[in-house]
């Protein structure tokens, strides 16, 4: 759909979500931007108190900034949020910082640090908490196809959980910790049927999809987890998608849970229900992302209620953010190569212009546009300009046409090349699902606060691809 405000500068491609320009255009929008980032007095975006150019200069471009501040005070504003929600209901609730949205060895420890425990989904995310020294039983082991090597290096470790996600799982988790004479604890994830608000590739939780299993088969899964010495049913385990905004999702799985969990007490003890994550946060100045205060709020609201419904005790809750905690404290900041204008025809006649903006990342360094047809906007960081507003697509270089990091947004119409850009909300799920298409490089990870910036991850270079490649001789080469 087309935008029909009548302002001046907007321009008839645009989406109807995409505010036409009020004001300035080279102002940070405090929904989006991490909290540190700010302009300097001649117009250079700061992060972390340091300049985007010396960010480029130092470390390369593109690159991915880690507001370390930003991203610490999200986790310890989560943790407190939801300890005060639910300790007002009479709950123990504890945060398990889901890693895959965004994981380093640093950023495992900031998580420790501010008393979250970690959520893992492979032997390669678990091997990065453990090597960040992350206490053992405070991981969750996720992943609906965990190999024996996986499984056997959790039970070990002493991981808190292994989260089952099929029948054939309990078996293989029953022996391997009966070979290492351990009791290991599991939770059941099931699928609670429940659809999220969100892109059907998000949404966990609805009946056709690989996750979780019914509450018909959860029922054979904690009889025969009860059956075997070596298992300790810990609890039950639901995840309804990502990008959520509203608690009313997270109540109706709570509902089913708990009505569930009200049956299996009969047969013994059930201490724990995790409601996962998914938790939402703003992309755009338009989004209207709730804070982890009024969302921890609700969803306790929820639990309390069903709780009292089905006259059951309350449970230890666990919860699983990663996004709300990752994502706000990421930016993304790109060198422009190229402008394109391109001449759209109108459906009721005539063309209106698209500026195509084209940066050196692109689909190798945030796949979520091009799988998710997510959006995102964008501001010139090196620079504020006063010129009119421009209706642009930032795309990359990669030899695709649906390689575009930003769908829609307005820049100032003398964005040329050589300026940077900075694509702010990049901290989740960017850097983890990057790639090197077209052997690109894989950019560094660098953290900011207080002036200074460090590596947290460094630049996978086209040396380091050349250096995996057996064909590769090093001295016929140079």
């Amino acid at each position: 759909m087309q935008n029909p405000t009548a302002s001046p500068f907007s321009s008839p491609l645009a989406p109807t979500w995409l505010r036409p320009p009020e004001g300035d255009l080279n102002r940070l929008d405090g929904n989006v931007w991490s909290s540190t980032a700010s302009r300097t007095p001649d117009g250079e975006l700061l992060l972390g108190g340091v300049r985007a150019s010396e960010l480029l200069e130092r470390f390369g471009s593109p690159l991915y900034v880690v507001d370390e501040a930003d991203m610490r005070t999200r986790a310890e504003g989560a943790a407190a949020a939801f300890a005060e929600a639910f300790r007002a209901i009479g709950a123990e609730v504890e945060l398990h910082y889901a890693s895959k949205a965004f994981l380093s060895i640093d950023i495992a420890r900031w998580m420790a640090e501010a008393g979250l425990g970690l959520d893992v989904a492979s032997g390669g995310e678990l091997e990065v908490a453990l090597a960040a020294g992350i206490e053992p039983a405070r991981i969750g082991l996720h992943g609906n196809n965990k190999s024996r090597a996986e499984i056997r290096r959790a039970v070990e470790a002493g991981l808190g959980s292994i989260i089952v996600d099929s029948l054939q799982e309990i078996e293989r988790i029953g022996e391997v910790a009966a070979e290492l004479g351990r009791v290991q604890p599991v939770m059941i994830r099931l699928n609670a049927g429940i659809h999220a608000s969100t892109h059907s590739y998000l949404a966990t939780s609805h009946e056709d999809q690989k996750f979780g299993l019914t509450f018909d088969v959860a029922r054979t899964a904690a009889a025969r987890i009860r059956e075997l010495d070596s298992l300790e049913l810990l609890g039950l385990h639901s995840h309804i998608g990502s990008s959520i905004y509203e608690a009313a999702g997270f109540g109706a799985a709570a509902e089913k849970l708990m009505r569930f969990r009200a049956e299996l007490l009969e047969g013994g003890p059930v201490p724990e229900v995790n409601l996962g994550g998914g938790f939402g946060i703003a992309y755009l100045p338009s989004d209207d992302a709730p804070t982890l205060d009024a969302l921890a709020r609700g969803i306790a609201g929820e639990v309390a209620r069903v709780c009292e419904e089905t006259g059951s005790d309350m449970p230890r809750i666990t919860f699983e953010p990663g996004r709300a905690i990752a994502g706000p404290a990421g930016t993304t900041l790109y060198t422009v190569g190229t402008t394109k204008d391109v001449s759209v025809p109108l459906e009721g006649g005539g063309a209106a212009r698209r500026r195509y903006v084209a940066v050196d990342g692109g689909m190798s360094d945030n796949i979520r546009p091009a799988l998710y047809g997510s959006n995102y906007c964008a501001r010139l960081a090196n620079r504020v300009s006063e010129a009119a507003p421009q209706l642009v697509r930032v795309v990359g270089k990669h030899c695709e046409s649906g390689d575009i990091v930003v769908h829609d947004d307005y820049l100032p119409e003398d964005v040329a090349p050589d300026d940077l850009l900075a694509v702010p909300a990049t901290g989740a799920y960017c850097w983890s699902m990057a790639s090197h298409y077209n052997y690109l490089d894989r950019p560094a990870v660098v953290a900011v606060r207080d002036g200074s910036a460090r590596t947290l991850v460094r630049r996978i270079t086209i040396d380091d691809l050349l250096a995996a490649d057996t064909a590769w001789t090093p001295e016929e080469n140079s």
